[in-house]
């Protein structure tokens, strides 16, 4: 299947983009060498291969979830410069005076 020149107009006019003809027969160019160049995979044999769901290989990095103690509030609290019971104290960062 090849590229013509309407086909790159259209393709700009999707993208909101504006070429002059040179630029468009540049494109036009390239957009079929780009697939005269991805025809080579037809001649690839894939009868055994199967598909993927993702090019790339991956796997969880992470650990599992897993409830452990934590830091006590007391605790968290005890260095802080200003608390309100158990609640951290902040300078107001939203709204006026």
């Amino acid at each position: 299947m090849a590229v013509t020149k309407k086909d790159v107009k259209y393709i700009a006019e999707l993208a909101r983009l504006k070429f002059n003809e040179e630029e468009i027969e540049s494109f036009t160019k390239d957009l079929n060498e780009i697939l005269t160049y991805m025809e080579k995979l037809n001649e690839l044999d894939t009868e055994n291969v199967e598909p993927l769901s993702h090019p790339v290989e991956g796997y969880n990095a992470f650990r599992e979830d897993a409830v452990k103690p934590s830091v006590s509030t007391e605790e968290a609290l005890k260095n802080a410069p200003a608390k309100d019971e158990s609640f951290f104290k902040v300078p107001k960062v939203i709204g006026g005076e």
